[in-house]
C-alpha cells in the first residue's frame, strides 16, 4: 500500500510560502512518500478566503524543481477551470520537466464559488460530464501525437499539436476523483488509471460498497477491475502512530491501494515526521482484492 500526502492551507504568510513547500516537499522526497498532491483550488474552500491559496500548476511546476523522485499531482483539476488544450499542453510540459513524474487528476468539479469569483463559467452537471469525458477523449487523442481536428460537443480543436509529448508513455497516469456509481464510475474504468474516494469528516465514505460499484462498471465495460489504482483522500487529525497505522490497516482491508493524507492546518514537522513514521508497516499491507 502506497502513501502520499497533499499540500492545503499554508502556515506562513506569503513571503514565506516558497521555503514552506520546498522544506515539505524535500522532506516527502527524501522519506519515501510515493507522491505529492497539490489541491486545485482558487479560494480556500474550509474556512477564510484570507488564507492563502497558491495556483496549482504553479505549485507543481515549482515542486518539480524542489524534488527527485516523488511523483506529482493535481487533486484534483475541476474540468471547467482550463481548457482542455492548454491543460494538456501543460500536463505535458510539467512531465518533461520533471523527468516523467506526474499524475493527471480531474474531475467535473463542484465549488460554484470559486468559479463565479474569477469569472469561470460554471455549467450544469451534466454537461461538466460532459466535458470531463471530452476532455478525456483529448488526452488520449494528444497523449497520442494525434494532431488531426478534434470535433466534441464542447471543444474543438483544429490542430492539437503537442510537442514535447510527455515523457511517460502511452501517457502520464490519469486519476479521476469522485464517488458517483453511474456516471464518475462509468468513466474511470473506461478511461482512467486510477480512481480517488474522499473519506473526510461529514463525507464518510462506505469504501467496500463504492469499490463494489466500481467493479461492477468495469465488468459493464470490460476492463479489469484490478487495472484501476484504488485511492482515498483523508483528513488526518490523529498524532498517535498507532491510530495513524490502525487506519492505513482498515483502508488496506477496504481493498484501498494507495492513502492521500491531508493536515488539518498546513503540513508542520510533527505532522510530517507521524505519517513518514508509518511508512514502513504501511508499505508492507496488501489491500484486499489484490
Amino acid at each position: 500500500m502506497r502513501l502520499s500526502i497533499c499540500l492545503g492551507d499554508y502556515n506562513s504568510t506569503p513571503d514565506g510560502i516558497g521555503a514552506e513547500t520546498r522544506r515539505i516537499a524535500r522532506f516527502a522526497d527524501e522519506a519515501g512518500f510515493d507522491s505529492i498532491w497539490v489541491g486545485d483550488h482558487f479560494f480556500n474552500i474550509r474556512g477564510s478566503l484570507d488564507v492563502p491559496i497558491p495556483e496549482a500548476y504553479t505549485t507543481l511546476s515549482f515542486l518539480a524543481g524542489c524534488t527527485r523522485r516523488v511523483r506529482l499531482g493535481a487533486m484534483v483539476t475541476a474540468v471547467h477551470h482550463r481548457h482542455p488544450g492548454v491543460l494538456l499542453k501543460m500536463m505535458s510540459t510539467l512531465d518533461v520537466l520533471s523527468g516523467g513524474r506526474t499524475w493527471l487528476g480531474l474531475g467535473a468539479g463542484w465549488n460554484e464559488r470559486e468559479s463565479r469569483g474569477l469569472g469561470i463559467p460554471f455549467p450544469p452537471l451534466a454537461e461538466r460530464y460532459e466535458m470531463l469525458e471530452e476532455t478525456l477523449r483529448i488526452a488520449q487523442h494528444m497523449w497520442k501525437g494525434d494532431t488531426s481536428p478534434f470535433h466534441g460537443k464542447h471543444y474543438d480543436l483544429a490542430e492539437p499539436v503537442n510537442v514535447p509529448n510527455a515523457l511517460q508513455r502511452p501517457n502520464p497516469p490519469i486519476l479521476i476523483a469522485g464517488g458517483g456509481e453511474r456516471k464518475t464510475f462509468r468513466l474511470i474504468a473506461q478511461y482512467a488509471n486510477a480512481c480517488n474516494l474522499r473519506d473526510w469528516p461529514g463525507f464518510e465514505t462506505d469504501l467496500p460498497a463504492k469499490l463494489a460499484a466500481l467493479r461492477s462498471r468495469c465488468e459493464e465495460v470490460g476492463r479489469p477491475y484490478e487495472e484501476i489504482e484504488k485511492t482515498a483522500l483523508f483528513l488526518n487529525e490523529t498524532m498517535d502512530p498507532a491510530a495513524f497505522l490502525a487506519r492505513m490497516e482498515r483502508y488496506a482491508e477496504a481493498g484501498i491501494d494507495h492513502a492521500l493524507v491531508v493536515p488539518p492546518v498546513g503540513w508542520d514537522d510533527a505532522s510530517l515526521e507521524l505519517v513518514a513514521s508509518a511508512l514502513p508497516e504501511t508499505e508492507k499491507l496488501t489491500p484486499t482484492g489484490r
